[in-house]
């Protein structure tokens, strides 16, 4: 839904370079790099996970920004600490304040939000959300 709101806008093909969908834990562990342990650990729905997929897509294409959001949408999925409307965002992006572009860091912004709804209205607010 992301990608589609962004490649709406004519030109975008000029900055818009990809876009991944990755549902499941296996996916995040193969295509964006997240580490299985982490999902174990701190569960596919968190803030960890989140900058380690935002992480993975600067590390796995030729970009200098990348956003994650993985969330529940419901109607299932919920926890006790993730109820459905829970969902973690992750802008990552190269720090080009370093000396030498070969020692840049990776740089995130992180957050977690509640939205409320059924499944529709929660992932539209996510595709919707920005970050002020």
């Amino acid at each position: 839904m992301v990608a589609k709101l962004i490649t709406d806008r004519a030109g975008s093909s000029q900055w818009f370079e990809r876009g991944f969908v990755t549902y499941s834990n296996l996916s995040k562990e193969q295509m964006r790099g997240v580490n299985e342990q982490l999902i174990s650990d701190c569960g596919a729905v968190s803030e960890s996970v989140a900058e380690a997929m935002a992480k993975g897509v600067l590390e796995h294409s030729q970009t200098d920004y990348a956003l994650s959001i993985t969330g529940i949408a419901g109607p299932g999925g919920a926890t006790k600490t993730n109820p459905v409307g829970t969902v973690c965002f992750s802008w990552a992006y190269y720090d080009l304040a370093a000396a030498d572009l070969a020692d840049k860091k990776i740089k995130c912004i992180t957050t977690i939000q509640f939205f409320s709804g059924d499944r529709k209205a929660v992932r539209k607010q996510s595709a919707h959300f920005r970050n002020t």
